[in-house]
């Protein structure tokens, strides 16, 4: 049983990934997404646990930048948890729910 309900949707992405001495912005795609996460296909090596933000526009509504930890990995596939740490993170995750229940009421 899951927390959130996944969306199938297929958007295009940014993740920007703070390293060590460095700034890393990379394209790349967004799906299965729900109000705590969502499977990002991107070019880049990330591990486990690393803390990225992720810049996309959902089909309904305006462009969105969540934070996210990197909760699993396959290849350049990787599953993300969105924060909830601070106010913004929390108003951002908010935001995707009602988008995402907009999207899916729609016919």
């Amino acid at each position: 049983m899951r927390r959130w309900s996944r969306y199938n949707l297929d958007v295009p992405i940014r993740v920007i990934a703070t390293l060590p001495g460095q700034v890393k912005i990379v394209s790349g795609r967004g799906r299965d997404i729900s109000e705590g996460g969502m499977m990002v296909f991107a070019g880049i090596e990330l591990r486990v646990d690393d803390i990225v933000e992720i810049e996309f526009t959902p089909p309904f509504g305006g462009p969105l930048r969540v934070a996210a930890s990197i909760r699993n990995r396959s290849g350049y596939y990787y599953g993300l948890e969105f924060l909830r740490d601070s106010d913004q993170d929390l108003r951002a995750a908010n935001r995707l729910g009602d988008v995402l229940k907009s999207a899916a009421a729609t016919p």
